[in-house]
């Protein structure tokens, strides 16, 4: 596997999860979420009490995952094939972690918990895009 190119994918989906995190979750839908979360007092942080570095590193890991996916087994090198391998794989990621936390946790209705599976379905497409799009430049076409 190329470090070089799993690196700069790792870089560039976890920057587009972040940026695509903020713009959906923190501007686009956050009256949404919170019109259908429950009640419990501090279920979601504010921007002040954001631990940075864990949602970094989170979005980072999201980036590594689809990099290592896309070079190791898919060999996935530009947009359109990242864009709809990666929208797969947020779909099925979304749909187990959402429904599992549905299931344990009092966080949101059925409605948000749905929503959010296309949430991620739809930022792990355009991430995964990017991702292969950044695998495939320098490629010999």
């Amino acid at each position: 596997m190329d470090t070089k190119k799993f690196l700069v994918g790792t870089l560039v989906g976890g920057v587009a999860f972040f940026f695509l995190g903020y713009l959906i979750y923190g501007l686009a839908l956050a009256g949404f979420f919170s019109s259908h979360s429950a009640p419990t007092a501090g279920a979601m942080k504010s921007m002040e009490s954001i631990v940075w570095w864990s949602l970094i590193v989170g979005n980072l890991s999201s980036g590594a995952l689809l990099s290592y996916i896309f070079l190791k087994w898919a060999r996935i090198s530009s947009f359109s094939t990242g864009a709809s391998a990666a929208a797969t794989i947020g779909f099925f990621i979304s749909l187990s972690m959402d429904l599992i936390r549905f299931a344990t946790q009092n966080l949101f209705d059925l409605t948000a918990t749905l929503a959010d599976v296309a949430v991620g379905t739809v930022m792990t497409a355009i991430a995964g895009g990017l991702v292969g799009a950044a695998l495939g430049m320098g490629n010999k076409g």
